[in-house]
């Protein structure tokens, strides 16, 4: 498919590509209820230009913008939230109850990502993260809802990938914004089996039955669609929720295996080659005819940090 920056999906939903790293990684959402709007995952503070670029070319009023809705505080889904809202005046954040700390004091966020890439790197991938006044945000509960002006949005407790993960579903499309619960699927690996999806581990809240469980409960819903923020819409839901649950188990039993052969500094790089084989195969038995080399662009990153998550996965489960 060509590349568009912004691709209206039908049903007033609008894809936003977030311009993280490469294109098609990560995608954010305009919602339009009636006269009024949403936006859905942030992307990082090097997107807000790109969202409010997109309302003006709209001649959207940047009051009509009533909500700010990243899934959870993952800087790839909400490091644009405190320079978004800056400019959206009349907007609320409507936040998971165990992320909103983070959103109105982010230094320790900001501690840890930049822990992770050092200062100059994090600089280049996320920017400025900007808090937000505590009056201006709202928690959102599991089974909470809202009213986008005539559109209601219902917002589920999803943790599995992260504590602080909500689902919002949207009865008008029949989808649900998924955040990383439902995983990942990148357009280039689509065939025509259909979009290849896997399960992301990014550290640190890796809980395998509680993902489980979150997709199961997606799955309940009997969705038409799922909105993912990597990357973009996938139709017919079930088939590929019930690879994900397949996928969750596979990556435990890959781990528990590794962990059997290796120890201390050599796990996690055991686990990257590990998880990398186990994904290059998947990936050309879904069809996937790309070399090495362009597998490794498209899910390296991932790759990485799946590993890394399931390093810290298995150190708490050793702790517990």
């Amino acid at each position: 498919m060509s590349f568009h920056v912004y691709e209206d999906l039908g049903h007033g939903i609008t894809r936003i590509d977030t311009a993280m790293v490469r294109e098609e990684l990560a995608a954010c959402y305009l919602m339009r209820g009636g006269e009024d709007y949403a936006i859905i995952e942030t992307g990082t503070h090097h997107t807000v230009p790109i969202i409010l670029d997109l309302l003006d070319q709209r001649g959207i009023d940047r009051a009509r913008v009533r909500y700010v809705i990243p899934t959870h505080v993952h800087l790839d889904h909400a490091g644009g939230v405190g320079g978004l809202m800056e400019a959206l005046p009349d907007a609320t954040l409507l936040v998971h109850p165990r992320g909103a700390r983070h959103m109105i004091d982010p230094s320790k966020l900001v501690a840890g990502a930049t822990a992770v890439y050092g200062e100059a790197a994090f600089k280049k991938m996320y920017g400025e993260i900007l808090p937000v006044p505590e009056a201006r945000v709202r928690t959102m509960n599991d089974g909470d809802e809202i009213d986008l002006d005539g559109r209601r949005l219902v917002f589920l407790d999803t943790p599995g990938h992260a504590k602080h993960h909500f689902c919002v579903h949207d009865p008008a499309s029949g989808g649900v914004f998924t955040g990383d619960t439902f995983g990942l699927s990148y357009p280039p690996l689509t065939t025509e089996k259909g979009p290849f999806i896997l399960p992301t581990t990014t550290p640190v809240q890796f809980d395998p039955p509680a993902l489980k469980h979150s997709i199961a409960r997606l799955l309940a819903l009997n969705p038409e669609r799922m909105y993912l923020t990597h990357y973009g819409p996938v139709e017919t839901p079930r088939p590929l929720g019930e690879r994900l649950r397949g996928m969750v188990d596979d990556y435990v039993d890959l781990a528990e295996r590794v962990a059997a052969d290796h120890g201390g500094e050599d796990l996690e790089p055991a686990l990257r080659n590990a998880l990398r084989d186990y994904l290059f195969r998947r990936a050309r038995e879904h069809g996937c005819e790309q070399d090495d080399e362009r597998l490794d662009a498209i899910l390296g990153m991932d790759v990485k940090l799946n590993s890394q998550g399931l390093a810290v996965w298995l150190e708490a489960r050793k702790a517990a």
